[in-house]
């Protein structure tokens, strides 16, 4: 299965210049736990719920501090055409849930939750990689 078959098509993006205040209440609003950050029309990172609360809140930034400071600038992504199976596998190795995605122009088109691989695939891909993903420590690990 291809990666545009279980991918959710309609992403919000948050620009780096605007508030985490305002990127929490687009997160609420959609009820989702990242936005993609984009300016001049390409990703520049990623924000997350857990980004608000371990580089905002708990290191005492407040509601109107940019989204570029406390969003990650490293952006991973998959590409549209990929196989769900290379992708879910990367997706372990990095210990990401959601990675956006790309056409093969570089432009966004979509998003890759683990929950959209959950309920589209029953080869278990969703939990070998949710295996992968909850892994102690790693790249993305926030603690000291």
């Amino acid at each position: 299965m291809k990666v545009n078959e279980a991918m959710s098509r309609d992403v919000s993006i948050a620009s780096p210049g605007e508030t985490i205040q305002e990127a929490a209440w687009l997160m609420a609003s959609l009820d989702v736990g990242s936005l993609p950050v984009g300016e001049d029309d390409r990703l520049v990172g990623m924000l997350t719920d857990r980004d608000i609360a371990v580089r905002g809140v708990a290191k005492g930034k407040g509601p109107q501090t940019p989204v570029r400071e406390i969003m990650s600038p490293e952006v991973k992504y998959c590409y549209e055409d990929q196989e769900i199976d290379e992708v879910t596998r990367n997706m372990a190795d990095i210990q990401v849930r959601r990675l956006p995605v790309v056409n093969r122009a570089k432009r966004l088109v979509g998003i890759l939750a683990l929950g959209d691989v959950a309920v589209t695939t029953t080869d278990g891909a969703a939990q070998q990689a949710l295996s992968g993903i909850s892994r102690p420590g790693g790249a993305h690990s926030q603690t000291p």
